[in-house]
C-alpha cells in the first residue's frame, strides 16, 4: 500500500514562554559535579530583559513542522490540552501543513507549559507536563515514523509503536525525551528493536548506558548492540558522529552566531529524518541536521529558523566543503 504520510510524529506539544535574564546572572561552577548552576538570588523579584512565547513546539512538533516546510507530507500523533492555548497550537498546525487527523483533546487538563530561561545564548528549561492518556490511533501507512518526547502514561505506545511498524513496514526514528530516558534500555528494549534510527545527544547515550565513557565510537557501538541500524549522538557545541554498523563519521557545527540553543537538537533530528526520506545517505543526512539546527540558534524559539527546502538546498549549494568525515 502506498504511504499516505512522508512522516508522522508522535509526542507532546509545549507551550514555551522564553525569559532572556539580565547580564547580572551569574553561572556558579559546582568543581565536584563537575556542573555549572544557573545563579540567580532566593527570593527576590528577579528584572528579565525581554519576553517571548511560542506555542506549538517541543521535540515531536518541531520535527512534524520542519518536516512540512521541508517539502514533505507530514502528520502529527498529539494530546492537546482542551484550552485557549490547545485550539491556538491547532491552528499553528493547520497553517504549518500539518495533517491533524490523529490530534487528540483531553477534556480534563490543560496544555504542558514551559518556561526557557536564556542567558548568553544557552537555555535553561523548567518543563511542566500534564499526564495524559495516551492510545495511538489506527494511523495511514508512513514511510518514516518520528518517536520523542511524552509524559508519564505512554507505556502502552511501547506496544502500540512496535506493533504498527511491523504492520506497516515504516522506518521508526527515536528520540526519547527525559521521562523515556529514565525507563531505561530494559523498558525500551520493543521500541529500540524496530528502531531504524536512534538519536541521543552523549549525556543522553551515557545516563542510557550508565557510563562515564567519553569516547563517542564507544558509545555509539553500544547503543547499536541495542538495537537500532543506525545510531547517531550530537555532541553539544562539538558536531555529531553517526554509526550505521559499518562507518562512523563525523561532522563539525555549522558555526554561526548564536541567539538561543533551544530547539537545535530538534532542528538536527528534522534534518536528518528528512534527507533520509529524500533518499540521501547519512553522510548527506548530517548536513541536512547541522544546517537546520544552525539555523535555528540564530532565531528564539524552537520553530522560528527552521529551514524551508528552497533555504536548506540554498545552505548545501553555499557551502559544499562542509562535508561529513568517515572517522
Amino acid at each position: 500500500m502506498k504511504p499516505k504520510f512522508d512522516v508522522i510524529s508522535v509526542g507532546d506539544t509545549q507551550y514555551d514562554v522564553f525569559l532572556e535574564l539580565e547580564e547580572e546572572t551569574k553561572v556558579i561552577r559546582d568543581q565536584q559535579e563537575d556542573k555549572d548552576y544557573l545563579g540567580v538570588v532566593f527570593a527576590e523579584k528577579i528584572p528579565v530583559k525581554s519576553y517571548t512565547a511560542v506555542p506549538a513546539v517541543g521535540n515531536s512538533a518541531n520535527v512534524a513542522i520542519g518536516a512540512s516546510r521541508l517539502g514533505l507530507k507530514t502528520a502529527f500523533y498529539t494530546v492537546l490540552g482542551d484550552d485557549r492555548v490547545g485550539k491556538e497550537e491547532l491552528e499553528i498546525f493547520k497553517k504549518e501543513k500539518v495533517s491533524t487527523d490523529y490530534i487528540a483533546w483531553d477534556k480534563k487538563r490543560g496544555s504542558n507549559f514551559s518556561a526557557v530561561l536564556n542567558y548568553k545564548g544557552e537555555r535553561t528549561i523548567l518543563v511542566f507536563h500534564e499526564p495524559r492518556d495516551y492510545n495511538l490511533p489506527r494511523l495511514a501507512p508512513a514511510r518514516f515514523v518520528y518517536y520523542s518526547s511524552l509524559a508519564p502514561g505512554h507505556e502502552k505506545l511501547h506496544t502500540q509503536i512496535p506493533a504498527y511498524i511491523k504492520e506497516s513496514g515504516a522506518q521508526l526514528v527515536f528520540n526519547p525525551g527525559s521521562h523515556q530516558l529514565k525507563e531505561g534500555l530494559l523498558v525500551l528494549q520493543p521500541i529500540l528493536a524496530v528502531t531504524s534510527v536512534f538519536l541521543v545527544n552523549k549525556e543522553e547515550a551515557q545516563e542510557l548506558l550508565h557510563t562515564t565513557e567519553q569516547d563517542v565510537e564507544i558509545l555509539l557501538e553500544l547503543l547499536r548492540k541495542q538495537g537500532p541500524k543506525i545510531v547517531v549522538i550530537t555532541n553539544d557545541g562539538h558536531g555529531s558522529y553517526c554509526f550505521d554498523g559499518t562507518n562512523t563519521y563525523f561532522l563539525d557545527i555549522f558555526r554561526v552566531p548564536v541567539k538561543e540553543m533551544t530547539g537545535a537538537g530538534d532542528a538536527y533530528s528534522t534534518g536528518f529524518v528528512s534527507a533520509l526520506a529524500y533518499g540521501k545517505d547519512v553522510k548527506e543526512a548530517m548536513r541536512w541536521g547541522a544546517m537546520n539546527g544552525a539555523s535555528v540558534i540564530q532565531k528564539i524559539g524552537a520553530r522560528e529558523g527552521l529551514l524551508r527546502k528552497d533555504e536548506m538546498e540554498k545552505f548545501l549549494k553555499d557551502n559544499p566543503t562542509f562535508q561529513a568525515k568517515q572517522i
